[in-house]
């Protein structure tokens, strides 16, 4: 929405939601254009708890010259803090004249809020509540229709760990489960597993046919140690946490309460396929011929390849941002000062092109996007598993009008 144009001149700055490269670049924008704009930029700390909180706070940190030049654009999570906070839900009638109070305390104009799809559905909330804020898209997930900040960052952090894990797989013939975050969607799995050159890559779009997965291991990995000259060999799996089995079926952690958002805890992916595995290598007899032919059986100890799982966990969000995500988050960052000083709010920056400032409602902008499977019929195409079996790469060629798209 666009809102009657009023006076810009104190900006607050949020990030919310789960931490991820660029936030600090996003961070970093919105203070060095709002000083190119004549207006002081602010953080609010610690996400929607930290604005829920503002009008008990004594002080603030001003984004000046000085406080700007100790942020640093190329290192993963924020300054600003975070929390998993939803507005509408807080257990307090006066929430929103709360937030109003705390704002018009620090004379507050208007807000640059960074976050994913949680953070997103509070933004439409505070601007139909009457609150001028403009989102900078963030979630390494890359499940909103928009690119997010910290999405790169997140894809090289899994291709990076799974072709380092590849060494200690190699070393022992293990076959490797990496789990990674990506809630419902499987981006940054298939991108990551694709950058690693993953054997196997499952992802909440497809349910899983572990049947298909064993033919695989069987294929792959029992011939990669069979033609090696010293009968060495690993089988890459890239799993992502919000997998489905054959039934539809999404794996969860029930001893852990949902979170403010109402979102169940996912986990457990990785111990699951790694369960899947091992029952079908232990059932079938062709796995002893296989381990005693290439020297690897031992009675009692050693009958079956071993399987192991590994979560890197907040690994991946941590660490160094990607130069994209540095970019990107300077751009959406400055972009949001300039939406706000035009009256605009209820926005997601989309891009920034030359001079122009892509946006779009962020009420939209939030709606889930999932992996296109047309995509994943390429990668079929080159040999690697998705836990299916392999569906014809039909493509359609397109001749480009326009160079540099």
């Amino acid at each position: 929405m666009t809102t009657k144009k009023k006076t810009i001149k104190r900006i607050g700055v949020i990030t919310s939601g789960g931490d991820a490269g660029g936030l600090n670049a996003v961070i970093k924008g919105v203070g060095r254009e709002a000083f190119a704009q004549g207006l002081k930029a602010f953080i609010i700390p610690n996400g929607y708890a930290g604005l829920y909180n503002l009008v008990n706070m004594e002080k603030i940190a001003e984004l000046d010259a000085d406080r700007v030049s100790r942020i640093t654009a190329s290192v993963a999570g924020s300054e600003a803090g975070h929390s998993r906070v939803k507005v509408s839900k807080i257990d307090d009638p006066e929430a929103y004249k709360r937030i109003r109070d705390g704002l018009a305390k620090f004379e507050i104009d208007a807000l640059v809020i960074s976050g994913g799809d949680d953070t997103g559905s509070v933004v439409v909330d505070l601007s139909r509540q009457g609150f001028p804020c403009i989102h900078a898209p963030k979630t390494m997930d890359l499940d909103l229709q928009t690119y997010s900040v910290g999405g790169d960052s997140a894809v090289n952090r899994i291709s990076t760990m799974v072709r380092d894990l590849k060494t200690t797989a190699m070393s022992h013939n293990r076959i490797l489960i990496v789990e990674v975050f990506g809630r419902y969607v499987g981006h940054t799995a298939l991108l990551g597993g694709v950058g690693a050159e993953a054997d196997c890559i499952l992802i909440p779009e497809i349910p899983v046919d572990f049947d298909v997965v064993y033919e695989n291991i069987k294929q792959t990995y029992f011939g990669r140690i069979e033609r090696s000259d010293v009968k060495a060999g690993a089988y890459m799996m890239v799993v992502a946490e919000g997998i489905c089995d054959a039934n539809g079926q999404m794996i969860y952690d029930e001893s852990v309460a949902p979170d403010a958002f109402g979102h169940k805890k996912l986990g457990g992916a990785g111990r699951y396929v790694k369960k899947q595995i091992e029952n079908r290598l232990k059932s079938d007899p062709e796995v002893r011929k296989f381990m005693e032919g290439v020297g690897m059986y031992v009675p009692g100890i050693y009958e079956i390849p071993e399987v192991r799982e590994i979560v890197p966990s907040h690994l991946v969000r941590s660490g160094e941002t990607s130069a994209y995500d540095v970019n990107f988050g300077y751009r959406a960052g400055a972009a949001a000062v300039l939406l706000l000083l035009r009256g605009e709010s209820g926005k997601t920056v989309v891009k920034v092109e030359g001079r122009r400032i892509h946006i779009m409602p962020t009420e939209k902008a939030i709606l889930r996007r999932e992996v296109n499977l047309d995509e994943v019929c390429l990668f079929e195409s080159l040999g690697t598993c998705f836990g299916r079996d392999p569906e014809l790469f039909d493509c359609e060629i397109l001749e480009e009008r326009r160079a540099g798209v």
